[in-house]
């Protein structure tokens, strides 16, 4: 159906509301610091929840929908290969606490520091450039997904003039997002995202229980099991899922290793990076941020298959029509990717869909409000301050370098409009474009990062080797998988080694080719640094024993001397800073991924060698999805307690504070010095 007046009322409420919040927050940004990283005052459930919402945006969820079309309940299966992963990422706060110890505002400031300025300016321009590629298709995915959800007309007239409805969209939306930011930066942004994550997912459990009931298991049933001849949207044996091309059995294994390296690389959320409190909130935030991907992201799997019963199965022949009619009237390219909008829109009553709309909307908000900070952002802090520095010219004032950074995100809002009107649709799944394009960054950037944070020999020619190499490999897989037109002209030219060669290349998809660029990227890092043997003050680096900073106030460091020996549960990442009810919140969180890791490697032999029948993975399924949404539900209204919890308290602090004019992300040269001996 379309919106009606009240549906409309929603995503105009939501906006408004939240534009009073922003308004009066915007004093906070003033500062570099505090426009960057709300001035180092957020808690970790405010950073959790705010950060989710950042991090799974609209197009997240389109990428997401296509891929559990596509897998169903597989993809639950073999993600639970990342069980162990997470688990050690909680523990350890793994490069999410030492980057937080080094007080950096930008990664590439923190490269700088562990490196040299002229490798951060040039992984500072590389971050901005494979963002910018990466983040240019949102704009126009998100805007034909609320074209097709709301069931606006494809053009309008406006005093007779005719009007493309997929640019004015884009422009609404742009301009909504560039508001927030310019409000008060980082503060806004990350208030905003909370609020609206909170209504989010409050909105996506209140939708996932009317699919589940709309749709009876009987239903659901019959569609799961009609995927034959290689696919299934059940059963994750590797027999049972043969024939699946993208999301496979080697895509979840590279996930895996994925998550673990490029821990804190992909800088589209870096204004969540530098943004906590201490040290220690930055590694609980980092522990709850586990249930955003197990409990929180429910209704992507779903709805999608609710979507897959409408269309196919028999009992919904009258009343699915109109949809498989609109379905089949989309080009061909792309169906896999506008599919659940137009069915969404059209199966959802009045009031629900205006909720789901501004829902959407807000989701949209949330990930275009942090990418356009943190390109336009990085853009400056990591490119133009340090030229700047390097020249000799004196530091801007805060409001004009704030006012710098205020017109480097128009820029990144500017060019994502443009692209996403020249460059409509990626040529593969949007999951395979999005890993693809960020590893041209986090290929090489992964190992400069892990080195330069955990190892004393890292050297600054070893991070160079490792960035070059890994964005070379990843620029080759772009340009054949994305440009193919242009390449292939190249047969029968004289250059028929070469059109051989590409062809090879492009028979593998995004994740394969990203996944083969890191190792480069690794192999050249430590084979450079191996080879010159120097050694780095790590110390000074993560603000350790005579380099320490009170303001960060965590126990540890304090009551831990150098030659102290750790208890057991130190050393697996439980430390003097946990209290009793820190540790309670960990093992909780941790419950649910060793349970998946347990089941993971218990299950997964078995059903190599003895797979079960589907009948049994209906049940399990079944179980898994109610169990899945009762939990998610609790989960939501824990975080929000939390969350509202520790907004009070950020902007308490961040009166009590005030501004630093130094803290604007640029690195002395006798610290630098210093550091390297």
């Amino acid at each position: 159906m379309h919106m009606t007046l009240l549906d409309w009322l929603f995503p105009i409420a939501l906006v408004v509301g939240l534009a009073a919040v922003g308004i009066a927050t915007r004093k906070y940004g003033r500062s570099v610091a505090g426009f960057l990283a709300a001035n180092r005052c957020a808690g970790r459930y405010l950073i959790a929840l705010a950060d989710a919402r950042a991090s799974i945006g609209l197009i997240t969820l389109a990428w997401y929908f296509q891929q559990n079309y596509d897998v169903g309940y597989t993809s639950i299966w073999w993600g639970l290969a990342e069980g162990p992963v997470m688990i050690f990422l909680a523990l350890t706060g793994w490069v999410a606490y030492r980057y937080r110890r080094t007080r950096a505002l930008t990664l590439a400031q923190f490269l700088e520091m562990r490196y040299s300025r002229s490798f951060r300016i040039f992984c500072g321009f590389v971050a901005f450039a494979a963002g910018l590629l990466n983040y240019g298709v949102f704009p126009g995915i998100s805007a034909r997904f609320l074209m097709h959800l709301t069931g606006l007309p494809q053009v309008f007239l406006v005093s007779g003039v005719e009007v493309d409805t997929y640019a004015a969209l884009m422009i609404v939306m742009l301009s909504t997002a560039l508001f927030f930011i310019f409000l008060g930066g980082q503060v806004t942004v990350m208030l905003t995202d909370f609020l609206q994550g909170v209504f989010c997912n409050l909105v996506f459990a209140a939708l996932t229980l009317w699919l589940l009931m709309k749709f009876p298991w009987s239903d659901l049933s019959d569609t799961l099991l009609s995927v034959k001849n290689g696919k299934s949207l059940i059963n994750p044996a590797p027999s049972a899922m043969s024939a699946e091309e993208n999301f496979n059995v080697a895509y979840w294994m590279i996930q895996v290793v994925i998550l673990l390296y490029t821990a804190k690389a992909w800088q589209g959320d870096q204004g969540y990076n530098a943004a906590a409190i201490t040290p220690h909130e930055s590694k609980m935030a980092n522990i709850l941020n586990g249930w955003r991907f197990r409990v929180l992201m429910l209704i992507t799997l779903v709805l999608p298959l609710c979507v897959r019963t409408m269309l196919e199965h028999p009992s919904y022949a009258v009343e699915g029509q109109v949809m498989r009619d609109a379905v089949a009237a989309m080009p061909a390219g792309q169906v896999s990717e506008l599919r659940i909008p137009v069915v969404l829109g059209a199966m959802l009553p009045a009031g629900l869909l205006g909720l789901v709309v501004a829902a959407m909307f807000g989701a949209y908000l949330g990930t275009d409000n942090a990418y356009l900070h943190s390109w336009g952002s990085i853009l400056v802090q990591d490119v133009i301050m340090p030229v700047r520095q390097r020249l000799g010219l004196a530091p801007l004032k805060a409001s004009r370098h704030v006012l710098v950074i205020k017109c480097a995100i128009f820029a990144v809002a500017v060019f994502g409009f443009c692209f996403s009107m020249a460059f409509r649709s990626p040529n593969e799944r949007i999951a395979m474009y999005c890993n693809l394009t960020a590893s041209l960054f986090f290929a090489g950037a992964g190992c400069a990062i892990i080195g330069g944070l955990y190892t004393r020999w890292g050297t600054t020619r070893a991070a160079w080797a490792g960035m070059l190499s890994g964005m070379a490999c990843a620029a080759i897989g772009i340009f054949t998988k994305e440009f193919g037109s242009v390449w292939q002209a190249w047969e029968g030219g004289g250059f028929n080694a070469l059109y051989t060669s590409l062809l090879m290349v492009n028979k593998f998809n995004g994740q394969l080719l990203g996944f083969f660029a890191m190792i480069v990227a690794s192999i050249a890092y430590v084979s450079v640094s191996i080879t010159e043997g120097q050694r780095f003050d790590l110390d000074q680096l993560l603000r350790r024993g005579a380099y320490a900073v009170s303001e960060d106030n965590d126990e540890t460091e304090r009551a831990i001397g150098a030659d102290e020996r750790r208890s057991f549960w130190e050393k697996i990442g439980i430390d003097r800073d946990f209290t009793g009810w820190d540790r309670v919140v960990t093992w909780v969180t941790l419950a649910w991924p060793i349970a998946g890791t347990m089941l993971f490697a218990i299950g997964t032999p078995i059903i190599v060698l003895y797979p079960f029948e589907d009948s049994a993975w209906l049940s399990f399924w079944h179980g898994y999805t109610y169990f899945t949404l009762v939990v998610g539900t609790s989960v939501v209204l824990w975080f929000a307690v939390g969350g509202f919890r520790d907004l009070a308290r950020m902007l308490r602090l961040l009166k009590a504070r005030g501004a630093n004019a130094k803290d604007d992300g640029s690195v002395e040269e006798s610290v630098h010095e210093k550091m390297h001996g």
